[in-house]
């Protein structure tokens, strides 16, 4: 099947453009206000709906009897719909990790909520805002450390916001700004270091990051619980020649404990040796314990070719003649 390189060259450049408009787009919550209140609302509606039209019917039977209610009715439905549908968009429900700022006329109004407070159409403006532990996720960044080498590192930070109104005032999207600011954070510390600093010393890059972070966004009302690095990713030459490093450091390591334990094996046979010389039986000892270990199967056979007793006593003639 022929196919258009041009095609699919375009087909990646525009899947590498979704993916950054993606990770642009990561800090942005998918829902960021759950709407409680709608149930409430709409009995709200119902409730004033049915009885608006009831008081225009009664009006009408009042004035005009029968006629007069079929004037008057018919005006107290659309009257009483608009009315009731005003009324129900007043009652607005905060969940409980919710604070609402509101906005009256464009200005600063108060904070409101949890639970249900009443948001005017037309006057107020409310912008809900979450309180509770948020996530954010960093995206891969192209670091370069002090040594030159490059690296990708990502991680999540965890924050908070502790003051709603300087959250939504201050900063146009806390949360986006959070995390560019940690991004940049981000590369600014890693920047600094050697790649061994980076390997070795993760907890105190992650402390560094995140006092960083928190010194800026304190003043944006928002607070950093933790930076958590989640990847250091390396080029592939980088960690081959770090295998090979490691492997010919395993291999020292086990070189130099063999030697050490042969020379601590020889001291011993040496030391033992030596208490076996200076002890007249520890040899008739040690060669009985031989014949223990052997084992008392009938199929094992030992045959001692010379008594021990005869090479002392050879050993005892040869001393005695050396030392004539």
């Amino acid at each position: 099947m022929p196919f258009n390189v041009q095609q699919v060259r375009a087909a990646i450049e525009q899947a590498q453009g979704q993916s950054t408009n993606s990770a642009r787009q990561f800090a942005r919550p998918a829902v960021e206000h759950v709407s409680l209140g709608r149930g409430l609302r709409v009995v709200i509606l119902l409730v004033l709906w049915a009885g608006g039209s009831f008081l225009a019917a009664l009006l009408g039977l009042g004035a005009g009897g029968l006629p007069g209610a079929g004037i008057t009715l018919p005006l107290g439905v659309i009257v009483s719909f608009f009315v009731a549908l005003y009324i129900s968009h007043v009652v607005r429900v905060a969940a409980q990790w919710e604070r609402g700022v509101v906005l009256r006329l464009g200005k600063y109004h108060g904070l409101k909520g949890p639970g249900v407070m009443l948001i005017f159409p037309v006057m107020d403006t409310v912008r809900f805002v979450d309180t509770r532990l948020l996530t954010l996720d960093i995206p891969h960044q192209q670091v370069i450390t002090r040594d030159n080498v490059p690296v990708r590192v990502d991680g999540v930070i965890f924050f908070q916001v502790r003051d709603s109104e300087r959250a939504v005032i201050t900063v146009q999207d806390y949360r986006f700004a959070v995390s560019q600011y940690a991004q940049a954070s981000l590369r600014d510390v890693i920047g600094s270091m050697t790649l061994d600093e980076l390997l070795s010393e993760r907890d105190q890059i992650q402390s560094k990051i995140a006092s960083v972070v928190e010194s800026r966004a304190s003043t944006w009302g928002t607070h950093i619980d933790s930076i958590r690095l989640l990847d250091i990713d390396m080029p592939e030459d980088l960690k081959r020649m770090m295998s090979r490093q490691a492997s010919a450091e395993r291999e020292k390591r086990a070189t130099i404990t063999k030697a050490e334990g042969d020379r601590d094996a020889a001291l011993n046979l040496a030391a033992a040796a030596a208490t076996m010389t200076s002890s007249p039986g520890a040899m008739q000892l040690r060669t009985l314990q031989t014949l223990d270990g052997l084992g008392s199967s009938q199929s094992n056979t030992v045959v001692l070719a010379v008594p021990v007793e005869v090479l002392e006593l050879a050993k005892a003639i040869a001393k005695a003649r050396g030392g004539s």
